[in-house]
């Protein structure tokens, strides 16, 4: 039997006439936006045609340019560390001095500007001001994914900071500690977690960025890349692209491995002993099929 709403009641889940509306006129701007862009079901349906297309001229995939593939690839690498430990380093502190709750207003909004300016601009825009900086090559690209960094972890940072627990920081201020000690026992262990999981994050980020700005110049295989589709090398391009997958999904576990050995304290024996017990687990489940 239907349960029988009163009269005057509002339905549950019900939308507002203010949200109906704000709804209405977002979709109406969506369809004036793509009318004026000119997007149609005929561009869309030549896309798929060409995208087709193209898919069948990078496969199958070309490896038989090995020293050119692994040059770019270890130079975006190094590019993706020195990037990330920098930006790391960095963040730290403007992230700290950035929390409103640990931070008078005079020293906590400049930090929080240089947050905001490091991530007012995309990587590809600051490694192109690097670029006419230092000249062409890898540097420019270390320091706009340090800039990028700094940005991303510096504002994720000072949030989680400003939502930590003060009753820890004040028990540590009571015992007379100075402030790089209520810093390290009263403020750190409350972000350790979320701070590893930024870090590891951002790596990616920048293993990703790191082709993105090799294209501009910046150093990387994103060079390599750009000629690659200059000489309409297709198969070449899907060698690049597969690598860059593969490296992608082994830093997703060597960061797992990062997490457990810092927030776990386990051994790398005790990792392996999990990911086998996980792998046996996952088999039983399914019935022992592969």
């Amino acid at each position: 039997m239907a349960a029988v709403i009163p009269a005057g009641a509002r339905r549950p889940f019900a939308l507002s006439w203010q949200t109906r509306t704000i709804a209405l006129l977002v979709f109406l701007y969506a369809v004036y936006a793509a009318l004026q862009l000119d997007v149609s079901p005929a561009r869309v349906r030549a896309g798929l045609d060409h995208a087709g297309t193209f898919l069948a001229r990078m496969f199958p995939p070309n490896f038989e340019k090995p020293d050119t593939l692994i040059k770019g690839i270890v130079e975006s690498l190094e590019i993706a560390v020195l990037a990330s430990v920098l930006g790391i380093f960095l963040a730290l502190p403007v992230g700290l001095l950035g929390a409103r709750n640990l931070m008078p207003a005079w020293v906590s909004w400049p930090a929080r500007a240089i947050v905001a300016l490091c991530r007012s601009l995309h990587p590809v825009i600051v490694a192109i001001l690097f670029v006419k900086a230092v000249g062409f090559g890898a540097l420019a690209g270390i320091l706009a994914l340090t800039v990028a960094s700094i940005g991303f972890i510096g504002k994720l940072f000072t949030e989680s900071i400003e939502e930590i627990s003060l009753k820890q920081v004040e028990a540590v201020r009571a015992t007379g500690a100075s402030f790089v000690n209520v810093i390290t026992f009263g403020v750190l262990p409350q972000v350790f977690a979320r701070f590893v999981g930024f870090a590891t994050y951002q790596f990616d980020s920048n293993l990703r960025n790191s082709t993105m700005v090799g294209i501009v110049g910046a150093g990387g295989v994103g060079g390599t890349l750009f000629s690659a589709f200059q000489r309409f090398d297709y198969d070449f391009v899907s060698a690049i692209l597969l690598t860059l997958i593969a490296i992608i999904m082994l830093g997703e576990i060597l960061a797992g491995v990062v997490r457990a050995v810092l927030l776990d304290n386990l051994g790398f024996d005790r990792i392996l002993q999990r990911r086998m017990a996980a792998a046996r687990g996952l088999g039983s489940s399914n019935g022992g099929k592969p």
